[in-house]
Order: structure tokens, then sequence, then C-alpha cells
């Protein structure tokens, strides 16, 4: 008897697993907010160059011009001819443009840079990072930057908060990650300028994994095997009505400063209550703090309104229930087990890319939102809403298809609707659009694929390992992603270039995995080379018994839960 039957004489997912759930989902949605933050917090105004202050004002008393007329004497036009020139004007007036019949070439006429700084339009952002910091024309690049520092810090922090999470608990470290963001977040808005912000963006990108990781530990290692399917679920879509809250606050305030401290400022909140969450009793026993652990378990019992059970639960029956568990930590695996062998090295490549690919793919198109002529307000909207009939079409393909043809499938769907929108012309915006949506909710379901199938393709003695490595390579897909965007200064079409070839490249990958459905999970890295060594599809035997059964509903319930990140 283990664990998952300890906690079903607790009273399965009682009382205590309600308010947990509703607890850390409820911080859930709000985490979702800081990942695409800085699509409004550094979201681009339409700009152009400054006027000079000396033009000649008896020339504008002269030709009686308004304010559009006067742009066109100061300002060219872009090569689109569309709209102004961001980053250009004329180095001098150019009152000739005004007459009706002139005959002027303006492509021969000189122009300079923005001497004198830019005009924002305020109409869509009142103010953003971009336009306190002019972070425009050659400095445009910065702006993509404090995204990539923000991943990077989400990178340090899953390193550093996951080992802190294994040596101080998990319920620690999380109430300290609430503050911490809380308090970091907050700060940002008061950075005097660009390096501060970044900085503190970093820590809060930490911060956000500390969260993170610690909230989906704590909730899975408390919920029964049985529940964890459904809760992990259902769970998993509050992330996503996060994203679609996101752009109405963002409408709202329309300041970054405003939006970034709102955002922040409920973390305080989860820190204050988060001291009611229950450590986790499994990882106190594999730390040999049984005290600790029975403790806790007598606790969840009471809230669960099974007090009887707490004067059968002694430490001698706890040890018992627990001592295959605390076996199984003897057993020692290092990251270098997943590259050792033959099967286990094709399996770790072929993740590694599928991983990259999906979250490069992913905040490739989550954090460009400006690019389709559409309200970013109404973009965020609709990015968020499209994740819903994702998922539910990931778990579908899931059922009836198997694990390796619904990877396949949504990577290489996703690079070839990014390709297909290179060549849709940029006056179809609503065609851009709904192609983008699609690209986007295809990527999501590789997300969503992605967890459970990793976590079937590697043995029990090494999963967590293997999910950690291999689960690195999306945070360096997130890093890397809005670096890429800077490319358009070059090409514009580069960045879909680089995105869907990226999609495209991770299905070949993902085509030699073998198949998992149905297949018992894999306990030692032998039965991973004796299984799939060969790159065949594992047929599953024609009876399964039912403790690999119930193992397999385990580990899908896990790994669906973990979708919320």
């Amino acid at each position: 008897m283990g664990f998952s039957e300890l906690l079903d004489e607790l009273g399965g997912f009682g009382r205590y697993q309600w308010i947990l759930v509703i607890l850390t989902t409820l911080s859930g949605v709000v985490m979702a907010f800081q990942n695409l933050l800085n699509n409004f917090v550094s979201g681009i105004p339409a700009h152009h160059c400054k006027l000079p202050a000396n033009h000649s004002h008896e020339n504008l008393s002269h030709y009686q011009v308004d304010e559009k007329q006067l742009l066109k004497v100061f300002i060219p036009l872009h090569h689109s001819g569309s709209k102004l020139d961001h980053c250009r004007r004329y180095t001098q007036p150019q009152w000739q443009l005004l007459a009706a019949n002139t005959s002027t070439n303006v492509s021969l006429l000189p122009t300079q840079e923005c001497m004198d700084g830019w005009t924002y339009d305020r109409s869509e952002f009142h103010s953003t990072t971009v336009s306190e910091w002019d972070l425009v024309c050659s400095l445009r690049p910065l702006k993509q930057m404090i995204q990539t520092i923000y991943m990077g810090g989400v990178l340090a922090g899953a390193i550093i908060f996951g080992w802190l999470s294994d040596r101080f608990g998990r319920r620690t470290v999380l109430i300290w990650s609430y503050l911490l963001l809380a308090v970091l977040g907050c700060s940002s808005a008061l950075s005097p300028n660009y390096t501060g912000y970044c900085v503190f963006r970093f820590l809060s990108g930490m911060a956000v994994s500390g969260i993170i990781l610690n909230g989906v530990s704590l909730k899975v290692e408390w919920i029964p095997t049985k529940s964890r399917t459904v809760v992990g679920t259902l769970t998993s879509f509050f992330f996503t009505f996060g994203q679609m809250i996101l752009a109405g606050i963002a409408y709202w305030l329309r300041d970054w400063r405003k939006l970034q401290v709102l955002t922040c400022v409920p973390h305080f909140l989860f820190f204050a209550y988060s001291w009611w969450y229950a450590e986790s009793a499994r990882w106190l026993v594999l730390k040999r703090r049984y005290n600790d652990a029975l403790k806790n378990l007598h606790r969840v019992a009471r809230i669960n309104g099974k007090p009887e059970v707490t004067e059968k639960l002694t430490l001698e029956v706890l040890y018992s229930q627990m001592r295959k568990e605390m076996e199984s930590t003897r057993l020692s695996s290092t990251a270098f087990d997943l590259l050792r062998t033959r099967g286990m090295r094709r399996i770790s490549i072929c993740l590694m890319a599928v991983w990259f690919s999906t979250s490069f793919a992913y905040y490739g198109l989550a954090m460009d939102l400006q690019k389709f002529g559409v309200s970013i307000y109404l973009m965020q909207l609709i990015f968020g809403a499209v994740d819903i009939p994702a998922k539910v079409f990931a778990l579908w393909t899931l059922s009836y298809l198997g694990r390796r043809v619904s990877q396949t499938i949504c990577l290489f769907l996703s690079g070839l609707v990014i390709f297909a929108n290179i060549f849709v012309p940029a006056d179809l915006q609503m065609v851009r659009t709904t192609l983008a949506c699609l690209g986007k909710g295809f990527t999501s379901a590789s997300f969503t694929t992605v967890y459970l199938y990793t976590g079937e393709l590697y043995p029990t003695v090494i999963r967590q390992t293997g999910m950690g490595f291999v689960s690195t390579m999306a945070r360096v897909g997130s890093m890397a992603a809005p670096a890429v965007l800077m490319l358009d200064e070059v090409l514009p079409v580069l960045p879909s270039v680089v995105y869907g070839g990226s999609a495209v490249l991770a299905a070949c990958f993902a085509s030699f995995l073998p198949e998992t459905m149905n297949v018992p999970l894999p306990e030692t890295i032998e039965e991973v080379e004796e299984k799939w060594s060969n790159l065949q599809p594992a047929h599953p035997p024609q009876e399964v018994t039912k403790k690999a059964s119930d193992c397999d509903t385990a580990m899908k319930g896990e790994m669906i839960g973990l979708n919320a990140l």
C-alpha cells in the first residue's frame, strides 16, 4: 500500500483538496498575466519624429496648414507609402509639397534621423516602456530584449527554485515565491530606467518559476490518483482564462506602470493565505521527517471530516505504507542516463527538439500581436480563447490517434499555417489573423501533447529528471523567440520562416518517437531499451494488469495537470 491509498483513507478528494485546488487555481489565473505582460507594458505606439522647434512661423501663417499638412512638410512617407516614416524626417521643411501640382521627387529629398526625439500616438497606449524610454528605431531590439531577459529569469528560477524545493519543501518555497513576485513586480513599476526594469523583470521571472513549479507539485502530491486527470484538465483552462482577462485589464488601464502593479498586487493576497497550505506529506516522509508528515496528514484528515483516521494512523503505519517510496529514493539516476543508452538517447534528442520548437513558435506568435493590424487587445482576447478548442482537440487526438501522431500533426500544422501567412497580403488582415490564431492553437495543442507524451516515454526511475531536462529546452525556446522577432528589421518575413521551419523540423523529430498509447508506463531504463530501442511502435499486450492501468491513469493526470504551465 502506497501514498495514493493513504490519501484515499484520508477522504480522497475531500474538503481540503477542494480548497487547495481552488486557491492555487486562483493564483494560476493571475500567473498567466506574467508571460504575456510585455505585449502591453512594452507595446509600440504609432510614432514619428518630433518636428524641429525652429520651423518658420511665417510659412505656417502663409500656407495656413493644419497638423496633417504640416507633417507632410517635415516627415517623409514610409517606403510602403501608406503611413509616415517612423525614424526619418526631412533635413529642411519641404513647403513645395503642399502645392497640388508639385512634381518634386520625394525619394531624392535629403532626410535625417530623429534629432529631437519622437511624438507618440496616445490613443492605443497612454504610456509604455517604449514611449517612456524611446525604444524605437535603432533601439527597437531593446523592446524584445525585455521579454528575453524575463524568460531567462524563468529558466534560472526553474533551476534554483527546483533545488530549493527539494531541500526546503514545496510549501515554504511557494510562500516566499508569492511574496517575491509581489514585491519585485510592484518594484518594476517604479523603475527609473530601462536597465532597472530589466533587472526586476529577470528576478520576477525567477519568482514565477518558483510559484509554478511548487504550486503544481504541492497540488499533485495532495490529490488522489483517480482525481488527477479531471482536476488537471479543468485547472489548465484557468491559465487560458487568465490570458483573456489580461486583455480586458490592459484595455482598461493602458498605462504600463499601473498595469504592472495591478497584475502583481494580488500575490500579496496569495502570500497571506498560502500559509494555510499543508506541506507535502510525501516529501516530508521521503526527507525522513515522519513526525511533521504525520501532523499534516492528521490535519488533512480532520479537515476532510475523517477524525477517526487520526487514531489509526501512527508512525508505524505511515512507515509501512510508504516503505516502497522510501526505498525507491535510494536508486540514484542522473541526467547522463538520459543520453547513455541508444533508446534513451533517441527519445531525449527528439523530445528536446519538440519542446524547444513548441515553445519557440508559441511565444513567437503570442509576443507579436501588433503585426496583424487588428487591435492588440482584441488579438489577445482571441489568442487566449483559441486555446480552449485547441486543448479539446489535443485531448481528442491523444485518445483516438495516439501520442506520436498527435504530436507530429500539431507541430506540422502549426508550421504549415505560419508559412501560409507569409504569402497573405498585408491588406487581408482577416485572413492573416485567422491563420495566426490557428497557428497559435496548434502550438498550444502541441504543448498539451508533449507534457503527457514525455511522462509516458521516460521510465519511473528517471521521469522527473527527464521532464526537467527536456522542459528546459522550452525555456530556451521562449528566450530565443523574442530575439528572432528582431529579424524583421532585415526582412519582414524572416521571423515567420524561422518559426515555421522550426515547427516542421520538430515534427520530423517527433515522427521518430515510439507510440505509448495504452502501453504500460516503463519502470526502468532497461524496459525502455527492450521496448523502444529499435524505434518500432510498442504494441500493448492483450491483457494489461490493473496495476499498470492505474499507474498509466495517474501519470496522465500529472502531465495534463502540468499543462497549466
